[in-house]
C-alpha cells in the first residue's frame, strides 16, 4: 500500500481512463510527487488498468530536473532516473515523464479529452482556450512532438501559477496539490472547453457488409464510431488529416476514405500494390466504418476518439493539422516505436 494520496491517484487514474472521452487506450498519463519521487504511469500501459496491476514507475525527481536543466538528453526517456529496486516488474516511464516533472505542482494529469482536442485543433485554438479559461491560470503551447520538445516548449510558457496547460494538437494537462483538487480542475477545464455535438445518421449496416465482402474488414461492434463516416461535416474534417498525435501512432497518418464504389477489397488491393499494409480504419461516406479484423484494442479506442472529435469540432471552423514532417516524426520515433509495438499485442478482434 502506498500513501492515501498515492492510493487516490490509482482511483483518479483508473476512473479517467475508463471515460473515453478522456483517455482513449493507452494515452494520457498521471503523477504524484513524494519523499523525491515522481510516481508516473508507465509507457504504454492504460490508466484504465490502474487498479487491476501495476502502472506506476518510480523516477529520482532532482536527478531529472537536472538533467532537463542542463541539457542532457537522457531525460528525454527518462529510463535513466527509473528507481530500479521500486521498480521491479522493470516498466519504462511515459514518453511525457519530462513535462510531468516541470509541473511545480504535486499532481499532474495529463488526458486527451476529446473536448479539448477538438479545441486544440483550430486554427484559432489560443484565442478560443483565452476565452474560455480567461479566469484558470493556463498556458496555451502550440504543436510540438511530445516528450522533451513539449517540455521545453512549457517550461518557457511556464507561470508561478500556471495550472492548466491544453497543448495544440494534442490535448489538456491539470496540475493541483491534491489528487481531489486536480480531479476538481480537470472537471472545471473540460466543461469549459466542451462543444455542442453533432448528431450523426445511423449507419447503414447492409451497405456496409456488402462493401465488406471478400476483405478482411468488418462492421466494428460499436456503433459511435460511424458518425466520422456518416455525418458529411465529420467525414469532411477527419479526411483533411491528422488531429494529433495518437491517432498517427495507432491509426496511422490520416484517414483512409472510399470512393463511391470501392470496396474494401479494392482498398486492400491498391495498398497491396503498393508494399504497404490496409489501414485499420475505413470511412465510407454516409453509410459509416469498416474495421480490420485483426485490428488493435488501442487502435479501436483511436477509431472511436476520432468520431468523438470530429464530431465536435465546429463545421466551418478552419482547423490546424498535423504536418507531414510532424506526422513522419511521430512514425520514426523510438519511443513510439515501443508504444506500437506493445499496442500490436492488443487484439481487439479474435
Amino acid at each position: 500500500m502506498g500513501s492515501s494520496e498515492f492510493e487516490a491517484l490509482l482511483d483518479l487514474s483508473a476512473e479517467i481512463g475508463a471515460n473515453p472521452k478522456l483517455v482513449q487506450a493507452a494515452g494520457g498519463n498521471t503523477s504524484l510527487k513524494e519523499s523525491g519521487i515522481l510516481w508516473i504511469k508507465a509507457s504504454g500501459l492504460w490508466l484504465a488498468h490502474a487498479r487491476e496491476r501495476e502502472v506506476m514507475v518510480p523516477v529520482a525527481l532532482d536527478p531529472l530536473l537536472e538533467a532537463l536543466a542542463r541539457g542532457n538528453p537522457a531525460a528525454e526517456k527518462a529510463q535513466d532516473f527509473v528507481i530500479a529496486e521500486r521498480n521491479p516488474s522493470g516498466l519504462r516511464p511515459s514518453i511525457e515523464t519530462t513535462v510531468h516533472a516541470l509541473m511545480p505542482q504535486k499532481v499532474v494529469v495529463h488526458v486527451h479529452c476529446v473536448e479539448t482536442i477538438a479545441t486544440a485543433a483550430l486554427e484559432e485554438a489560443e484565442r478560443v482556450t483565452a476565452e474560455r479559461l480567461h479566469d484558470i491560470p493556463h498556458a496555451y503551447v502550440p504543436y510540438i512532438r511530445p516528450g522533451l520538445p513539449l517540455a521545453r516548449a512549457i517550461a518557457a510558457r511556464l507561470e508561478e501559477d500556471t495550472c492548466v496547460l491544453v497543448l495544440g494538437n494534442h490535448g489538456l494537462v491539470v496540475a493541483a496539490e491534491t489528487v481531489e483538487a486536480a480531479r476538481a480542475l480537470l472537471e472545471r477545464a473540460c466543461a469549459r472547453l466542451a462543444w455542442p455535438v453533432r448528431s450523426a445518421p445511423p449507419a447503414d449496416k447492409q451497405a456496409l457488409m456488402r462493401r465488406a465482402a471478400g476483405s478482411n474488414y468488418v462492421l466494428p461492434d460499436e456503433d459511435d464510431l460511424h458518425a466520422s463516416a456518416t455525418d458529411p461535416d465529420n467525414c469532411r474534417i477527419a479526411g483533411g488529416g491528422s488531429l494529433y498525435p495518437d491517432h498517427v501512432i495507432f491509426l496511422g497518418q490520416g484517414v483512409t476514405i472510399a470512393e463511391p464504389d470501392e470496396t474494401a477489397h479494392d482498398i486492400e488491393a491498391g495498398f497491396a500494390v503498393n508494399g504497404l499494409t490496409p489501414p485499420p480504419l475505413l470511412l465510407f461516406p454516409a453509410q459509416g466504418v469498416l474495421v480490420r479484423k485483426d485490428i488493435s484494442l488501442g487502435a479501436l479506442a483511436l477509431a472511436r476518439c476520432l468520431a468523438d472529435v470530429t464530431a465536435r469540432i465546429p463545421a466551418d471552423a478552419p482547423v490546424r493539422y498535423l504536418t507531414d514532417a510532424e506526422n513522419a516524426e511521430l512514425l520514426g520515433w523510438d519511443a513510439e516505436k515501443y508504444r506500437q509495438a506493445l499496442n500490436r499485442n492488443e487484439r481487439a478482434i479474435s
